[in-house]
C-alpha cells in the first residue's frame, strides 16, 4: 500500500522578533513516510517538536522549507486547503474547543453543513460516525452532560463524518481520566482496523505507543528512532538519554538483563513478560 503522507527535510521556525532576530529551527530536517492504514505514534518529551510536526500535517502550520504532502497534496498550497482538510482531520488535546452546538448530533454534522452534504447523506454520515465511536445512543445530548472521554469520541465522530483518509490525533488523552482513555483509545483503533483510516497519534503515555504499529520518536526537533514498538521500546539506554519511560515490563525486563537473566529486550506487553519469566523459572527448576 502506498504512502499517504510524505514529509521531505522539512525545517520549522516561528516568525521573526520585533527586532528581526529569527529563531531557532523547531523542526529540523524531518524526512518520514507513512503509509495508508498505518497506525503512528509520536513520541518525545515536552518541547521536543511533536505538536507542530503534527501541525504541518493539517496545514495549520507551513514549511519554513521543505515539503509536506497529505495524499499527494502539497500542504503548502493554499488553493488546495479545502481538499486536504478534508482528507486529513485533526483532533486536539481539548475536545471542548473542538465542540460547537448544543446538540451531540447537530455537533457532528457542523461541518457536513458548511460543506453543503445533502441531508439523507448528511444524516447516514452522522449516525455512522456515531455509532462508530460508540455515541449514537447520546445524539440527543447536550456536550455539557458528557464526560470528558464522551466528548473527545464525539470530537472524533466530527472528523470522521468527514471521511478522512487520514486522522491527526495530538494528545487527545492527555486530559482525560483512565476510563477516558480508554474509550477513546478503542474507538481510534477501531476506526483504523474496520475503515482503514490512518492513524497519527501524538502521545506522551508509552501504553498507548506500544501498542500500535510503528513508534516515531523525536528529541530537539529530529527523528532519532523510527520503528516497530518492540525495537524502539528496546533501546532503553537511549530513550532514558532524552528523557522518556519505557513500559513497565520493558524496563522490569531490562533490569532483569542487567542482572545477568537470559530475557528478550523486547517485551513491551504484560503477556509476553509472564511468558518470558515462567521460562527463567522453567530453566532454573531444569537445572
Amino acid at each position: 500500500m502506498g504512502n499517504i503522507i510524505e514529509i521531505e527535510d522539512l525545517h520549522f521556525h516561528y516568525e521573526s522578533d520585533a527586532e528581526g532576530n529569527t529563531p531557532p529551527d523547531v523542526l529540523k530536517g524531518i524526512n518520514l513516510s507513512i503509509k495508508q492504514g498505518e497506525f503512528v505514534a509520536v513520541l518525545g518529551h515536552n518541547g521536543c517538536g511533536k505538536s507542530t510536526l503534527a501541525k504541518h500535517l493539517n496545514a495549520i502550520l507551513i514549511p519554513t522549507s521543505g515539503k509536506v504532502t497529505v495524499d499527494g497534496i502539497d500542504t503548502s498550497d493554499e488553493n488546495r486547503l479545502f481538499d486536504l482538510r478534508q482528507r486529513a482531520g485533526m483532533v486536539f488535546q481539548n475536545p471542548d474547543n473542538q465542540i460547537v452546538s448544543s446538540i451531540v448530533e447537530e455537533d457532528v454534522a457542523f461541518a457536513l453543513e458548511n460543506l453543503g452534504v445533502p441531508y439523507e447523506e448528511m444524516r447516514k454520515r452522522v449516525d455512522e460516525s456515531l455509532k462508530a465511536v460508540n455515541m449514537y445512543e447520546y445524539r440527543l445530548h447536550s456536550p455539557s452532560q458528557l464526560s470528558g472521554g464522551q466528548k473527545q469520541r464525539v470530537a472524533i465522530a466530527g472528523i470522521i463524518a468527514m471521511q478522512p483518509k487520514c486522522i491527526i490525533l495530538d494528545e487527545p488523552t492527555a486530559m482525560l481520566d483512565p476510563q477516558g482513555r480508554k474509550e477513546v483509545l478503542a474507538a481510534i483503533h477501531r476506526m483504523n482496523r474496520e475503515k482503514g483510516i490512518t492513524i497519527v497519534l501524538i502521545t506522551h503515555y508509552m501504553d498507548e505507543a506500544a501498542d500500535c504499529d510503528r513508534v516515531v520518536v523525536m528529541d530537539k526537533g529530529e527523528v532519532v528512532l523510527d520503528g516497530i514498538p518492540s525495537k524502539v521500546f528496546s533501546q532503553v539506554d537511549k530513550l532514558k538519554a532524552i528523557g522518556l519511560d519505557v513500559p513497565q515490563v520493558t524496563e522490569l525486563a531490562w533490569e532483569l538483563r542487567k542482572a545477568g537473566l537470559d530475557i528478550s529486550p523486547e517485551i513491551i506487553t504484560e503477556d509476553e513478560c509472564a511468558a518470558a519469566i515462567e521460562r527463567l523459572f522453567s530453566r532454573t527448576i531444569e537445572n
